[in-house]
């Protein structure tokens, strides 16, 4: 499982993330919807409030987070199935 070691809030609901095996790149969250569990988005400021959890994750209070992995996928462009090949390799070697 990979971990977010270090964040910045980027203009326009976009943030800057580094990851534990060195990866780091942007996430752009203007596309998401301000509603349902988004909802809390609609202010700004709350956005700017994004942290890394105790896991390595992405919070948001106790209220949003997303997991480490599929931030990674999105930066690298990677599929679930290379993630999982990494992990098994990893495994073998360890």
């Amino acid at each position: 499982m990979k971990k977010i070691t270090a964040l910045k809030v980027l203009d326009n609901y976009r943030l800057w993330l580094r990851f534990d095996d060195g990866v780091e790149g942007e996430v752009d969250f203007t596309h998401k919807p301000r509603t349902g569990v988004y909802a809390p988005w609609q202010d700004y400021e709350f956005f700017r409030r994004a942290r890394i959890g105790e896991y390595g994750e992405l919070r948001w209070d106790d209220q949003l987070d997303f997991g480490p992995d599929s931030l990674w996928l999105r930066i690298t462009g990677r599929t679930p199935e290379d993630l999982a090949a990494d992990l098994s390799s990893a495994s073998t070697h360890a």
